[in-house]
């Protein structure tokens, strides 16, 4: 096989639904494994997200969370289906599924059922709560998250308002699909390296605010606590892009010898004295003093003008756009981000490429997200050619 694809000759059963599971296979997929979408016969409720598609069954966060993957429908209460399943599971390197521990297990295809099947199978459960805990047969999805990890409360600290609010971005499930994906893939390698598949548990909740409190968790680190908990400069009200002639902008001066700069290139040079801002603690400590004077210094310029200057003297920042002008950002569309491509059944349409990029091997075409049971024909027969010819 000439210079494969990172997972290229890895299969992999897919039984996830919605957009934790899904966004994690895809990213197998984007890397060369042959990703197989089971749905039950009737497709992948979320399909439907993202309305009006041009064919139903193809909503747009269809498209964007199931590019090259193959799909089948399987009714796993029919015999006969479930049959094919295990046929699948005989050939595959990884079982992945979002259903409840009790639910798949009375399909059939709970882990001591699936490792009968395929003794070396990497059986990863994307779940909403860790087994173990009083949350584990809970049903779960973003939003639960979200308040139950204390995400709500962030937004309201922020924000100067009192009512808990959630994310305006499934960010619980991409976070939550990105474990599953590496959770994958270093099972993967300790397969390779000893021939063991294992069980894999891949939750939610957990994944979730381990990822929130890396910076959160702050001065609760420590035992007794040397400070509460959360990490100043992100919940910071006055923290937020800045009002221009023009528009707002981003203006970072993070690292401690760019805040004297920032200030020189602003027109108040002695600003940090004068308050005796002087040392990097109290920089610290006084950031949101600091964040509303440049606030009240910006207007003084369009976002064009303080950019230029700004990124001649190294100060990161960014003009605060609409979420709606994104396509048209030049460095996406110089990197090639975006891609328009042509889609068998819907026609034209606009794909986010990979993010990442791997030097050994130059990118490669990608697959499209699949139609209902669009390749259902096609897996049976190379289930029952392989069974014919063993």
């Amino acid at each position: 096989m000439n210079n494969p694809r990172i997972l290229e000759g890895i299969k992999v059963v897919d039984m996830t639904s919605v957009i934790f599971g899904p966004y994690a296979t895809q990213t197998l997929a984007d890397c060369g494994a042959d990703v197989i979408k089971v749905e039950a016969p009737r497709g992948d409720f979320f399909r439907g997200a993202g309305k009006p598609a041009k064919t139903r069954g193809m909503g747009a966060v269809h498209m964007t969370m199931n590019r090259g993957k193959r799909a089948i429908t399987l009714d796993l209460g029919n015999e006969e289906d479930a049959e094919v399943m295990r046929g699948l599971i005989e050939d595959a390197d990884v079982f992945i599924h979002n259903v409840r521990k009790k639910g798949v297990e009375k399909l059939g295809f709970g882990y001591e059922d699936v490792k009968a099947i395929k003794p070396d199978i990497v059986y990863v459960h994307c779940t909403g709560f860790g087994s173990g805990g009083p949350y584990e047969p809970l049903q779960c999805y973003d939003d639960v998250v979200q308040a139950a990890s204390g995400l709500t409360s962030l937004m309201p600290i922020a924000d100067r308002n009192p009512k808990p609010r959630y994310i305006p971005s499934a960010i619980v499930d991409k976070v939550a699909g990105l474990h599953a994906a590496y959770a994958t893939m270093a099972a993967l390698i300790h397969k390779l390296r000893t021939g063991e598949g294992q069980f894999v548990e891949v939750p939610m909740f957990e994944a979730f605010t381990h990822f929130l409190l890396e910076e959160h968790l702050f001065g609760a680190t420590f035992d007794p606590p040397t400070e509460t908990m959360l990490y100043k400069r992100q919940v910071d009200p006055d923290r937020q892009p800045s009002p221009t002639k023009d528009g707002h902008l981003s203006i970072v001066p993070y690292v401690d010898e760019n805040w004297q700069k920032t200030f020189e290139l602003m027109g108040d040079p002695d600003f940090l004295e004068r308050e005796g801002l002087t040392t990097p603690v109290e920089r610290f400590r006084n950031q949101d003093k600091m964040f509303l004077h440049i606030d009240k210094l910006a207007p003084a310029k369009t976002n064009a003008e303080w950019t230029e200057l700004f990124n001649a003297n190294n100060i990161p920042c960014m003009a605060a756009r609409d979420i709606h002008d994104i396509m048209e950002d030049p460095h996406l569309k110089e990197t090639g981000f975006f891609k328009r491509r042509e889609h068998p059944s819907e026609g034209g349409y606009f794909e986010m490429q990979p993010p990442v990029r791997f030097g050994a091997r130059p990118d490669a075409e990608l697959g499209y997200a699949p139609r209902v049971d669009e390749h259902g024909e096609e897996i049976r027969r190379e289930i029952a050619e392989r069974k014919g010819g063993a």
